[in-house]
C-alpha cells in the first residue's frame, strides 16, 4: 500500500471521526440509527488517517500527500 493521504488531510480525518464519536457519545442526534452510521463512518475516517490510505483514493487515482519519491539532483 502506498501512502495516498497527506497531512491536513489526515488532520481533517481525525476531527470529523472526534465529532463523530463526539455526536454517538451525546447522543446529539435523533435517529439512533443515523448515530452509528456516523460512528460507522467515524471509525473508517480514523483507520484511513493512521494507515495513510484511503482505498476510494486509490481506485480514483487521487493523492492528496505532496511527497516525490524522486532523488533531487546536486
Amino acid at each position: 500500500m502506498k501512502k495516498n493521504i497527506g497531512d491536513f488531510d489526515k488532520v481533517l480525518r481525525v476531527l470529523i471521526a472526534v465529532i463523530f464519536g463526539i455526536v454517538f457519545y451525546f447522543n446529539l442526534v435523533a435517529s439512533e440509527m443515523l448515530t452509528y452510521l456516523l460512528l460507522f463512518l467515524g471509525g473508517i475516517l480514523l483507520i484511513t488517517s493512521l494507515l495513510d490510505f484511503c482505498p476510494l483514493y486509490f481506485i480514483f487515482r487521487i493523492k492528496t500527500n505532496n511527497k516525490r519519491t524522486e532523488i533531487n539532483d546536486k
